[in-house]
């Protein structure tokens, strides 16, 4: 059986930049029909010049009106919806959680967990519709390790787990499949952001941070984004057909994170 999504109708939130333009390009070459939602205007023009055919809606997933209009316009571009991919959420504040102002953690939790029921919420009746389809939502390592020093960002990746796995059981019998992936280290701006605000509110170099933050990892190294498309596109590709209520790390070997 082949791992392709030809005229898949899908869904891809956050698609124009990092892991979400990867799965982008790897569900277009799969020959899905895509539409992307962003909160970058500029990111949102280049996927579109670049990848013919995608459409696309400026949105922050943590904002219901936004959410309203996106799915106005999946219904008019898509017709309908196969394959829904959760891929929205940022990296939330780095430092001990009595410093950490409620609004930034009031923040990560809108975006990276309940951004994703705003948008599931919406999928679930065009996903019905269609007679099933596939949800892939984006936790993280640290939606399975403790991870110091960002208590928001690993509470809302450990909340998307739970999400996914009663989601699954719950829409199992609609012939809907949801599944959530684990990324380690990923290759990009957005880690040296991370690494870099960890090693200031640890008090050592970026450099050395890296360093401790890849001895953690079994193979001493970053994964890519193309490494977490690829694996969404299996999920939602008929391969993966009776693949539901999992979280699937695709990390290199995280064993811990800080």
């Amino acid at each position: 059986m082949e791992i392709a999504a030809k005229g898949k109708r899908v869904l891809i939130t956050a698609g124009a930049g990092g892991i979400g333009r990867a799965m982008t390009d790897v569900f277009h070459k799969a020959g899905a029909r895509i539409h992307i939602c962003d909160v970058a205007k500029e990111a949102i023009t280049d996927t579109l010049k670049t990848f013919p055919g995608v459409t696309a809606t400026l949105t922050d997933v943590s904002k219901l009106t936004d959410i309203d209009q996106l799915f106005a316009d999946v219904k008019r571009q898509l017709g309908g919806l196969d394959c829904l991919i959760n891929n929205a959420g940022i990296a939330g504040p780095t430092g001990k959680v009595e410093d950490i102002p409620i609004e930034e953690w009031e923040r990560c939790i809108a975006v990276d967990l309940n951004g994703m029921y705003y948008v599931t919420r919406l999928a679930m009746p065009l996903l019905k519709a269609a007679g099933g389809g596939s949800i892939v939502n984006l936790s993280s390592a640290a939606g399975r390790l403790a991870f110091p020093f960002r208590t928001p960002y690993a509470a809302a990746k450990w909340g998307v787990v739970g999400f996914t796995r009663s989601l699954s059981m719950e829409v199992g019998p609609d012939n809907i499949r949801v599944n959530a992936i684990q990324p380690g280290v990923v290759e990009g701006e957005r880690i040296d952001r991370v690494i870099r605000a960890k090693a200031q509110a640890v008090g050592i170099s970026f450099e050395e941070q890296k360093k401790i933050s890849l001895e953690r990892v079994s193979m001493h190294r970053m994964v890519s984004p193309y490494d977490i498309a690829n694996m969404a596109l299996y999920l939602a590709s008929d391969v993966g057909r009776n693949i539901t209520g999992q979280a699937i790390s695709v990390c290199a070997g995280v064993e811990m994170l800080g």
